[in-house]
């Protein structure tokens, strides 16, 4: 549900800066849940809520330039996260530039940094999945030098955000901020960027709404205080000490910090959060569609005005679309009423309902306006839970593939040929099927180098993100025709 192949090719052309993760190390790919209500202090003692004292005045009102005493209240619940990575993952997380080995353990387990922040005074922690996926052991360090063990609560690598735990009482913890920031608002971040824990950096809300590439939940609030590796998980603060935002990733044609930072939204976080504490995974409504982003060519086919809606290219006959009538060139226009700009927006929507919800859904066929009424199904897991199976033994395990995509060596796949890896399965939701690539392509070459196996695809994909490429340019065979396909790398 992102932006049309030809867009994104436009993108990746016009934009030379490559996105990067924060975090050292990271793996290949609704209740509000805050701190219990309680006055607002000017300390951080023991299981406070660590806020502004007295500010009730939206952000813009702060004088600039000063903001000793927020960071003051605020930086004793920001963790710096450890991570291990040992086995069978280590070589799965080698394949991320950012990953390198603890200088003190040679060869020994494969060593990670990230960020979080307390959000409760009895341990729950929030920072990124792409900090903590695939950790063999968790360690995190607070503000004034203990450690402790934590584990993984849940995870939801569609947001890239993890809740995680430690044993204890009586932390400093802050909240999530209640509503969005406006763009020109002061902002504050405090992480451990380069393993240098309690680093402090301040600008301004930049952008908002911003779509990276990364999924199709992009809703990004852009920052210019300076943040860096290390820095994924942590939070970005309004002046009034509440969490506006977590640090996910940077665009930069270095690695380092430019100025060019994004957030993944308080609302979003606290929904996730909420449902991670819960359940330990979150679920969302689907409507069992694959569709399109309508570009003005598109448009002026259908007899549109405006180049709007997501026009559906498949529809799932077994899902709660198909069921309702929904069929390929159909355009959808809005779900209970509320107009649908572009697939984002759809999957945004949709997303956010609960599997069972009874929606109604607009659509435009043959230029007329029709109305239908479905119930939402639970949306496919992404991948299969630990320890399970993906498919055949030949293919590479679903947790190892980038761009939603299951590959297994076409030697290894009856009819297939020798060469290339032949597409088991896609990740409907994933960006392999967002630019139309199904089950039985064959993947001939990522970035002009031939490919023959898993080992291949993820040494070309590290190649890639080391030379700052936004994306990898996939040479497909599909059916007795080749042709390019360029998918967003996301983070590096």
């Amino acid at each position: 549900m992102a932006n049309s192949p030809q867009q994104k090719s436009s993108r990746a052309r016009r934009l030379t800066a490559a996105l990067a993760a924060l975090s050292s190390v990271s793996a290949l790919s609704l209740a509000a849940l805050v701190a219990e209500p309680v006055a607002m202090h000017t300390t951080t003692g023991p299981g406070s809520t660590v806020r502004a004292a007295t500010n009730t005045e939206p952000p813009s009102a702060a004088e600039p330039g000063d903001f000793a005493d927020i960071v003051a209240r605020v930086k004793p619940a920001v963790i710096s996260v450890r991570v291990e990575i040992d086995g069978a993952q280590q070589q799965l997380a080698a394949q991320d530039e950012d990953s390198a080995p603890d200088p003190d353990d040679g060869q020994g387990p494969l060593m990670g940094e990230g960020s979080g922040f307390f959000i409760s005074a009895d341990g729950y922690a929030v920072t990124n999945n792409h900090v903590v996926d695939h950790a063999k052991s968790l360690e995190v360090m607070t503000n004034d030098g203990r450690s402790y063990e934590a584990k993984v609560v849940g995870t939801d690598p569609k947001t890239d955000l993890a809740l995680i735990k430690v044993d204890g009482r009586d932390f400093p913890h802050v909240r999530f901020a209640d509503q969005r920031p406006r763009v020109g608002n002061w902002v504050i971040a405090i992480g451990n960027p380069y393993g240098l824990g309690g680093t402090v950096t301040a600008g301004i809300v930049s952008a908002e709404g911003r779509d990276i590439g990364a999924g199709p939940y992009d809703d990004f609030i852009q920052i210019d205080a300076p943040i860096n590796r290390g820095n994924s998980g942590g939070p970005a603060f309004d002046v009034n000490g509440d969490v506006i935002g977590v640090n996910t990733a940077i665009f930069s044609p270095s690695g380092g910090s430019v100025g060019i930072g994004f957030d993944i939204p308080a609302d979003t976080a606290k929904a996730v959060i909420a449902e991670l504490k819960e359940k330990g995974h979150v679920t969302r409504g689907w409507l069992g569609i694959k569709e399109q982003q309508v570009t003005a060519d598109i448009a002026e086919g259908l007899g549109l005005k405006e180049a709007k809606g997501a026009l559906v290219d498949e529809a799932d006959p077994a899902g709660p679309a198909g069921k309702a009538g929904i069929r390929s060139g159909d355009l959808i226009t809005a779900v209970d009423g509320a107009t649908i700009n572009d697939p984002r927006e759809l999957a945004q929507k949709v997303g956010a309902m609960a599997p069972g919800t009874s929606v109604t859904v607009g659509i435009l066929r043959n230029g007329e306006p029709q109305d239908l009424a479905l119930k939402l199904a639970t949306m496919p897991e992404e991948r299969p839970a630990a320890g399970e199976s993906a498919t055949g033994s030949n293919a590479a395990p679903a947790s190892e593939q980038d761009f939603g995509l299951l590959l297994a060596p076409a030697s290894k796949v009856a009819g297939a040929g020798e060469k290339g890896m032949v597409v088991v399965a896609v990740d409907p939701k994933g960006a392999a099927a967002q630019h139309g690539l199904e089950a039985g392509d064959i993947v001939l070459d990522v970035g002009g180098k031939a490919i023959a196996n898993a080992k291949d695809f993820r040494r070309d994909l590290v190649s890639l993100r080391k030379e700052g490429r936004m994306a990898a340019l996939l040479r497909i065979q599909s059916g007795g025709t080749t042709r390019f396909v360029a998918l967003p790398l996301g983070h590096a």
